[in-house]
């Protein structure tokens, strides 16, 4: 259930930063943005805090249940939320594409560990 949480959240994640890129106002490579600079962008960068929280703890509830392809897979879900929070705190200081394309990439690799989790513990259930 922790990983349908996570990946729920990956998800939510993914949709306010395309409704940022959308309709926000954007940085610029000598205008940065405050993190808290909208409502749209404060909930993105609270709700990417719970989830760097959330990935944490969830690689702990792997290492206790010793499920390696579980526990790999978080390691690497983890570590993918954290260059998402790199790559986004680096948007908003100069507006790089590179970064808001990192952010994404870094989000879908996310979605995949959490979604291979839920194979994985199913197969374990059924």
């Amino acid at each position: 259930m922790a990983s349908f949480g996570a990946l729920t959240m990956v998800i939510l994640q993914f949709v306010l930063g395309t409704a940022y890129s959308l309709w926000g106002t954007g940085p610029t490579s000598t205008q940065s943005v405050g993190m808290f600079s909208s409502p749209l962008l404060a909930v993105h960068v609270v709700v990417g805090i719970l989830l760097v929280i959330a990935a944490a703890f969830l690689v702990f509830r792997a290492a206790q249940a010793k499920s390696r392809a579980v526990l790999g897979s978080s390691v690497v879900a983890l570590v993918a939320v954290l260059a998402a929070f790199g790559a986004g705190s680096s948007f908003t200081q100069n507006g790089d594409d590179g970064a808001s394309f990192g952010m994404a990439i870094a989000a879908a690799i996310a979605m995949l560990c959490y979604a291979a989790n839920l194979v994985i513990l199913g197969r374990r259930r059924g």
